[in-house]
């Protein structure tokens, strides 16, 4: 090669070492923010790992863990339904720092989780006003359905399904008989019953699938059978015959004596050694 083409690739790496230099500075400076703020969130010093978090984006925008433990220390001083102007944003920088996450990586179940944990809760905090419980349950359910499509034998995706079904079903039946003035035993009129059918039916029967579900991958979940128990009851007052009445009825009573032996069979066992 001659001398002067030597020259001309000299220069050229020269002029390039800087910046590969400054990337790879960049990249040590965010590993080192990170670590740090790591140690504030374990800590609870959130504001200092905030802090810590950004920059450490700031140096590296492709260093996804920042980017999740960003948003995980906004959920941490988030609590859903909370009606301070301070809560609320900090609700929504966590809600937006999740979807960021899932903008780059939409498979990943941290945030998906807490996206569905945190609109579940939300939903909870709103009861008395159902369009926004709605709203926010429906949201969670969203997120539980990814969730199971990456994360298919874990029991609580369906179970949580199965509570929000449960909750709005229950809701309804509650103020239908209050309306009615009738007892938690007694069957609704055949009328009123179509409607609360009409209503209800599919979310009832998509509860139980997904309760159901949840036993089958985990079937000691103590939680799960008891919402079975539960939502048999409500699948009982969408029964079309005192018959198939009955029938629900008598599966919901097995899933409770189900549910207090296997309690009973928990509290009994020894506990498990922890070491030394």
């Amino acid at each position: 090669m001659p001398t002067r083409a030597k020259l001309v690739v000299a220069v050229t790496l020269l002029l390039l070492l800087p910046l590969g230099g400054c990337s790879v500075l960049n990249k040590l400076k965010a590993r080192d923010e990170l670590n740090k703020g790591v140690r504030a969130y374990k800590a609870g010093a959130f504001d200092a790992a905030v802090t810590h978090f950004r920059q450490a984006i700031e140096y590296d925008p492709e260093l996804l863990n920042a980017r999740l433990y960003l948003a995980t220390a906004f959920a941490n001083q988030c609590t859903p339904g909370a009606p301070s102007e301070e809560n609320k944003q900090k609700c929504a920088a966590a809600i937006d720092g999740f979807k960021d996450v899932l903008s780059r990586e939409d498979t990943n179940v941290i945030a998906l989780s807490y996206l569905a944990s945190i609109h579940f809760t939300t939903g909870g905090a709103a009861s008395s006003d159902e369009a926004e419980m709605l709203k926010q349950f429906e949201e969670s359910k969203q997120y539980r359905r990814r969730l199971i499509e990456v994360d298919t034998k874990n029991p609580e995706h369906y179970y949580s399904i199965g509570v929000i079904n449960w909750s709005v079903a229950y809701r309804h039946n509650q103020e239908l008989r209050k309306r009615l003035n009738l007892p938690a035993d007694r069957p609704f009129p055949d009328r009123e019953r179509r409607q609360f059918a009409e209503q209800n039916g599919a979310l009832i029967n998509e509860g139980l699938e997904m309760l159901l579900k949840a036993l089958e991958l985990n079937p000691k979940y103590l939680n799960a059978i008891a919402y079975v128990n539960l939502m048999y009851r409500q699948k009982a007052d969408i029964a079309e015959t005192e018959a198939e009445r009955e029938q629900y009825l008598d599966l919901a009573d097995q899933y409770f004596q189900r549910h207090q032996k296997l309690r009973e069979e928990q509290m009994q066992a020894p506990a498990t050694p922890t070491g030394p």
